[in-house]
């Protein structure tokens, strides 16, 4: 892995951490761009881990001329929260970066710090395990007992074969309510999707849980209103869910809906992360069936980890249905790859089926 940021306690953080894990090592700890791109064919690295602003060549400048040289360079945006920032990571996610990650205005303060340690070590583990599955011969040998010191992540053991995943039928009723849990990559696949569905946004509120930090959620809603040419915003607590919206959980808060006389109304959340996210998409999941029983439809895109499977559960008990992303069309198969092991899934679906898929369910077609 390669660390590029000028700052020098920036990179011995990251760094430490990084050293510090069993499947991880540093090839190098660079402090500009240039020094990047000069230097990749050399280090060779599964995953670069890229700083935004930086003297002599910045980040956004970098990041094409690194992909150039090595087509399957994962990198990681790291940049504080500024609008301008996460203008910028929304640009690098568009011109090959894998993922971002909002770096700690202080590194002073424990818990950001923890947190920015705990998400960059994820994101770095599941991006380069989906990089080792692709780049792995299909009868590979064992790999041998001595320590591997190369710059990659060090391979690890093929995981145990999973048994076939199980499908389950939909829902009785024709649903009356999307909602979407998104994490890593989540991004990219939303702005795809709502530009899709259309006919499914005129008629029925769309709910959306994207792991996401304040600012960025701020940026993703225009970007989804611009896909979609529908209306979505920063979900506001208290007001009246309606059809024809995309209401995004704002960066920091998680959204529920509750009952308010004969509608339905946003309501944010101030408490502790779930799953390590806020927001987090099971309390999403989990609220919508108190409005809407099993007229709930789910969609979980790719994401790391497991949340939005306990509330995808929640809603199969009381009669909706949940669909996911596969594998192959996502970023990490974390969050969907979760729920299809937990079998509470009716359909598993390429990125590019799920609209169509969803136009005929919200239509009444329920096969």
């Amino acid at each position: 892995m390669m660390v590029v940021d000028d700052s020098v306690v920036i990179r011995g953080l990251i760094s430490r951490w990084v050293a510090s894990e069993p499947d991880m090592v540093v090839a190098a700890s660079l402090r500009t761009g240039l020094e990047a791109v000069n230097q990749l064919d050399r280090i060779k690295p599964d995953v670069a881990v890229l700083d935004i602003e930086m003297p002599e060549l910045d980040g956004i400048s970098a990041l094409p001329k690194l992909l150039a040289k090595k087509r399957d360079l994962i990198i990681i945006m790291a940049s504080t929260l500024t609008r301008r920032n996460a203008e910028i990571s929304f640009k690098a996610l568009s011109l090959g970066a894998a993922d971002y990650i909002p770096k700690p205005e202080t590194t002073r303060e424990p818990a950001a710090a923890d947190i920015f340690h705990h998400d960059l070590i994820q994101k770095i583990r599941s991006l380069g395990a989906k990089l080792r599955r692709h780049s792995a011969p299909a009868h590979a040998p064992a790999p041998a007992p001595a320590l591997d010191r190369s710059p990659a992540l060090r391979q690890q053991p093929a995981p145990a074969a999973h048994p076939p995943l199980v499908r389950r039928a939909f829902g009785t009723q024709t649903p009356r309510v999307l909602l979407i849990g998104s994490s890593t990559g989540g991004p990219q696949a939303l702005m795809s999707l709502v530009t899709e569905i259309g006919p499914v946004i005129d008629r029925f509120p769309v709910l959306i849980t994207q792991h996401m930090p304040p600012t960025f959620t701020t940026i993703l809603a225009e970007h989804l209103a611009r896909s979609s040419r529908r209306q979505a915003q920063e979900a506001i607590d208290g007001e009246i869910v309606k059809a024809g919206r995309i209401y995004l959980a704002p960066g920091g808060r998680h959204m529920r809906v509750a009952r308010h006389g004969a509608d339905v109304a946003i309501v944010l959340d101030n408490g502790p992360p779930v799953n390590f996210c806020k927001p987090a998409v099971d309390p999403l999941f989990s609220s919508a069936i108190e409005v809407w029983q099993g007229a709930t439809l789910a969609v979980l895109l790719t994401g790391m980890g497991s949340d939005g499977t306990r509330g995808g559960k929640e809603i199969v008990a009381a009669g909706g249905s949940v669909i996911a992303q596969d594998e192959a069309s996502s970023v990490v198969w974390g969050m969907p790859g979760s729920a299809a092991h937990a079998g509470i899934c009716a359909a598993i679906l390429p990125l590019n089926q799920i609209a169509p898929k969803l136009i005929r369910l919200f239509a009444g077609d329920r096969s």
